[in-house]
């Protein structure tokens, strides 16, 4: 078995879902069955039971995915350390982002480069579907997140950016007549939600469950990732509240976005967890105090 065959049948393990796994590896949802499908074949029997709605996997699927995991991941630290080793360096941080900005952060990532060649800088981009998850199982090092994040076994560390909130709308809305919105067309339009459940006082913070006025949010489309948010927004079918960035970063001809006039700013911050805390994470963590946090201009 190749070790990206290997990697394909650990991540569909971990995910349990063909299509994020495609996404999370950036290949296409039939390679994903194609691999697995050489596997069965080659061992012998299935590894996940599939049905319209659901992928588990096998009790011998369940053995092959304990006994190939660490085997995986020496082989795949062996390789890094040799990279890094032929680069001088000693190790490197993965930082995981939920948000786009990346870019406005490299007086950051430049900072921390010239302060610190030892270690390697990697950023890489993190769904906000299971936002913790890649922390928790040691994909990332560490991550940047909307706060707060209330987790015991996560660090919230120094906020490195405050933006405001728009509304996100088809291009042909009512809405944009009105240059602006409020809170509350949230619950008289609808808005998407996430496929799995989120931890409620995170997702409240990005997608309110009541407008000022309490009335309820109906989460009436679930979604996965932002594609499919945006494909829905662009039919008229919801409207939703994101960060500000958006407006930058994700430009559409077929949406708008207009100023959330009663939503308060929102916070971006580095997380990382309590019990894997290096000297490279707090040395990143310091550059971010150093520097100042962020504001929308």
């Amino acid at each position: 078995m190749e070790l990206r065959d290997i990697e394909i049948f650990l991540t569909l393990a971990e995910e349990l879902h063909f299509g994020r796994t495609a996404e999370r590896l950036r290949i296409t949802h039939a390679r994903v069955s194609q691999v697995i499908k050489q596997q069965e074949r080659k061992i012998g029997a299935e590894l996940f039971y599939r049905t319209s709605r659901s992928v588990r996997l096998t009790p011998i699927g369940e053995q092959l995915r304990d006994d190939l995991r660490p085997v995986y991941r020496e082989l795949h630290e062996s390789v890094r350390r040799a990279s890094l080793a032929a680069e001088g360096k000693t190790g490197v941080l993965r930082i995981g982002m939920i948000p786009s900005f990346a870019y406005d952060l490299r007086p950051f990532w430049d900072a921390f480069r010239a302060l610190h060649p030892q270690w390697g800088l990697q950023i890489r981009h993190n769904l906000f579907i299971e936002p913790f998850k890649p922390l928790r199982s040691g994909s990332i090092d560490a991550l940047i997140s909307w706060f707060p994040v209330e987790e015991p076994d996560l660090v919230a560390g120094p906020v490195i950016w405050t933006e405001p909130r728009a509304l996100m709308v088809a291009a042909d809305h009512e809405l944009v007549e009105r240059g602006s919105a409020s809170l509350e067309a949230l619950a008289h339009y609808g808005v998407c939600g996430p496929s799995i459940t989120l931890p409620d006082y995170w997702e409240d913070v990005a997608v309110p469950f009541s407008t000022p006025k309490g009335r309820t949010v109906t989460r009436t489309a679930p979604i996965t990732t932002w594609d499919e948010m945006a494909t829905l927004i662009a039919d008229g079918q919801v409207v939703q509240p994101v960060h500000w960035h958006a407006i930058r970063y994700n430009a559409r001809p077929d949406i708008a976005y207009l100023p959330l006039r009663d939503a308060r700013p929102i916070s971006w911050g580095l997380v990382w967890r309590s019990d894997a805390e290096t000297p490279a994470i707090r040395a990143l963590a310091q550059v971010f105090r150093d520097l100042g946090a962020l504001t929308y201009d």
